[in-house]
Parts: structure tokens; C-alpha cells; sequence
């Protein structure tokens, strides 16, 4: 049994205090392990129009591809080819989604312009996969920490995103929650797709504006979701935004992931050294948790038994390589030159040139290792340019601090060799 058999799910949704009707709508089907929220907008009950055609077209799309998902579910069917799939329709179905909610509001004018966030979360196998429009939400709560996995599209999250303004400015914007990407309101839409781990005791929360809007910091979400009663739980966070003024309808949907296999407790454990290896990197130090998150989702776990060459000198290769367990050695023609060992790392420059490699490293003990491909990591940054300027930067700091070791010992080696030819010609003198 997968971990994405071995879930469960609440949900908890309500039109607030001020609004006549709930324009929100939610989706689960415990069978394909999909969830949606979708939050509409729109005049005249548009807004609950355009949200439950979006939550039907979504479903409609993964259900006619269940085989696909379902392959990818089963023990050694994960491939890294089978998870671009479902990427990509999971995209096909937010456009379609997009493109049949805009049709309909031009079809009549009393729902001109109407439209909706979409969030949606799929489960297969070892993975999650997500794609989001809008200002709904999904977190996940992993080893008792909350993180937000999707970004708003808000005029306010834009100006922040861009360091355009300082967040202490913010309260100064007009229309700062405004929504820059919406289904519907256009034929197509930019759509945020994503693929992460799904690991032991995960959990995760798919909520609309009109929850996440009272929530002042994500740890106050915590508390909630540490409640063993997962019906309370997501009853309690409505019964939240209500008492802070429930202005808007309120939509929440609780994920709880099992404890899993010996298969599954192995995976989690190489993924979390695999987390601390990158975060102890200086080339992805500042990313932030969000950005590892991110790097992780393009990073293959492999073994390698005893004598297995990862690099071989003057191949060219574009992959960085992290030691999680075992030991690898490292040579130039016959001369060895080192060992590496676990929470070390080799090959980050194959990430950003295209060069042979300079030496070759042979496993000589059963090692576990985590992989990086070049071109999955600038399919990632191509996807988020925000995480792509932090990765630069971080870049130039790596080759600066590179720059300035070889300059010292180039200029130490110039005063060696001066000092050399100082005795050599003392040694002279009569």
C-alpha cells in the first residue's frame, strides 16, 4: 500500500457573516486522492457559478487520465517521465477549466468577467502534485512546521515578490488584494504546477481567502492542525474566521497522510538528508525553506553499490551529485585525491557549464546519493524567475568566494616562492 492509499480528508466549508451565498467550492475524491478549492468571483452568484464549473472540468480531466496516475502510483512506476505527465494534465485541466468558464460568462452577459482561484492537490504514489491560480491556498504541515506551497496572485504578493515595496508599505496599496491571475476572466491562464514528496504524517491544508485573510502569521495554523480530530479541526478554523468577522465564505480542506511502510520511512529519511545537505550548500543556503522545497522537487534519490564509477574524468556530465550515506573517491589519472563522504557534495558546476569533468569518483562502498540534473533545475527556475535571481545570486557569491581563495593562494605561493629566491640568494653571497 502506497502512501496515497493510506490517507484521510475533512473538510469544512460556510458562507460567513456577511455574504448571502457561498461562492466557494470544494472537491474531494478519495478514490484519485484529488483535492480542490475554488473561490469564484462575480455579480448576480456568477462567482459560485465559475468555481463549480472549474472543480467539474478538473475532475472530469484526471478521472478520463486515471491510468496514467494510477501507474505512476504503483512501486517502481514513479518515473521522473510519468511525473511531467500528470504536470502537465494537471495544467490541460486548469486550462480547460480556464477556457469553459470564460465560454460560459461570454455566452451571458449577467456573468461577464466572473471567475475563480483554483487550487488542486493530486496524490499518486510518492508524490504530490499541485496546480494553483489565485489567492486560495495549500500549506503543508511536515515535522511540526508549517509552510505555505503556493504563491498568491495579488497585486500585494507581486510587489513583495519583485521587491517593489517593503512589506511594511503595504497597508498603503490600494486594492492590494486584488487578484492578478484568475480562471476564467481570460481564455487561458499562467498556471503554477509543482511536484514534491509526499512523506510519512504529512498533512495539508487547502483553504480559501476567507481563512487564510485572519490568519496573521502561518503558526497560528498550527495549533489546528495538531488536533488528532480532524472533523474539529477544520470545524474549528471556519468557527476561526467567523469570530475575526467572517466577511468572506470560508473554505477549508484537511489532508492527513500515514504513517506508511518500511519503504516509505527509508524514503523520508534520505529526503530530510537530503534537505540538510542542500541547506548546509552556500550555493543554495539563502534560498529559504520554500525555495528547498522547490530544489528537492527536481532532486532523484539514488543508490550506487561498491565500484560504481558517478564520474568519469573528461566526460561531460551535468549533474550535482549529494552523499547521503556511504563513501566515494575521488581521482585524477592514478592519483587519488580524496574521499567524500556523507553530507558532502560534488559536481555543482556541471549545473551552469557544460564542461568535461576534471576528475573521476567511484563509489567504493554501497552509497546513497541525491541527484540534481541541469536541465531539471532550469526547467524549475525557468517556471519561478524569482527563484532564479535568489539562485544567481547566491551563484556569484559562490564564484566570488572561489575567486578570493585562489587569489590568496596565488599570492601566498608568490611569497613562498619570493622568499625561496631571498635564501637561495643569501645562500650565495661569499
Amino acid at each position: 500500500m502506497t502512501l496515497a492509499d493510506d490517507i484521510r480528508f475533512f473538510a469544512a466549508s460556510d458562507v460567513g457573516r456577511t455574504r448571502d451565498h457561498n461562492e466557494d467550492n470544494f472537491l474531494i475524491d478519495g478514490r484519485l486522492a484529488l483535492f480542490v478549492v475554488a473561490d469564484g468571483m462575480g455579480g448576480h452568484a456568477a462567482g459560485e457559478v465559475a468555481s463549480a464549473i472549474a472543480v467539474r472540468i478538473v475532475h472530469e480531466e484526471v478521472r478520463r487520465e486515471r491510468a496514467l496516475v494510477e501507474s505512476y502510483g504503483r512501486r517502481g512506476g514513479s518515473t521522473p517521465e510519468t511525473a511531467k505527465a500528470i504536470l502537465s494534465l494537471l495544467e490541460r485541466a486548469v486550462q480547460r477549466a480556464c477556457a469553459r468558464v470564460h465560454a460560459e460568462a461570454r455566452a451571458d452577459s449577467g456573468k461577464r468577467g466572473m471567475g475563480t482561484t483554483l487550487s488542486t492537490l493530486l496524490l499518486a504514489g510518492p508524490s504530490g502534485f499541485l496546480a494553483h491560480v489565485g489567492d486560495s491556498r495549500i500549506y503543508l504541515f511536515r515535522g511540526e512546521k508549517m509552510q505555505q506551497l503556493t504563491e498568491d496572485h495579488t497585486v500585494c504578493s507581486e510587489l513583495l515578490r519583485r521587491g517593489k515595496m517593503h512589506p511594511d508599505e503595504i497597508e498603503k496599496v490600494a486594492q492590494k488584494n486584488a487578484i492578478t491571475r484568475a480562471v476564467g476572466v481570460y481564455e487561458r491562464v499562467e498556471v503554477d504546477t509543482l511536484r514534491l514528496d509526499v512523506l510519512p504524517g504529512d498533512q495539508y491544508l487547502l483553504a480559501s481567502d476567507g481563512l487564510h485573510g485572519y490568519i496573521g502569521h502561518i503558526a497560528e495554523l498550527e495549533p489546528y492542525l495538531d488536533d488528532p480530530e480532524g472533523e474539529r479541526a477544520t470545524r474549528e478554523l471556519v468557527e476561526l474566521a467567523n469570530r475575526k468577522g467572517g466577511r468572506d465564505n470560508i473554505t477549508a480542506v484537511l489532508v492527513r497522510v500515514g504513517a506508511g511502510d518500511a519503504i516509505d520511512a527509508a524514503r523520508a529519511r534520505l529526503r530530510a538528508r537530503a534537505h540538510d545537505v542542500l541547506e548546509a550548500m552556500p550555493l543554495f543556503a539563502g534560498l529559504g525553506e520554500r525555495g528547498l522545497l522547490r530544489v528537492l522537487s527536481v532532486t532523484e534519490v539514488l543508490r550506487a553499490p561498491a565500484g560504481d564509477v558517478l564520474v568519469r574524468e573528461g566526460d561531460k556530465g551535468d549533474e550535482l551529485y549529494l552523499v547521503l550515506s556511504g563513501l566515494c573517491r575521488v581521482s585524477r589519472g592514478a592519483a587519488v585525491l580524496g574521499d567524500i563522504g556523507p553530507s558532502e557534495h560534488f559536481g555543482e558546476l556541471a549545473l551552469v557549464r557544460d564542461q568535461p569533468r576534471s576528475v573521476t569518483v567511484t563509489a567504493v562502498e554501497p552509497t546513497e546519493l541525491a541527484v540534481i540534473h541541469r536541465a531539471d533545475l532550469f526547467e524549475l527556475l525557468r517556471r519561478e524567475p524569482e527563484l532564479g535571481v535568489k539562485l544567481l545570486w547566491q551563484l556569484v557569491g559562490v564564484l566570488a568566494d572561489r575567486l578570493d581563495r585562489t587569489s590568496f593562494d596565488l599570492t601566498g605561493a608568490r611569497v613562498d616562492h619570493a622568499s625561496a629566491d631571498a635564501v637561495g640568494a643569501t645562500a650565495r653571497e661569499p
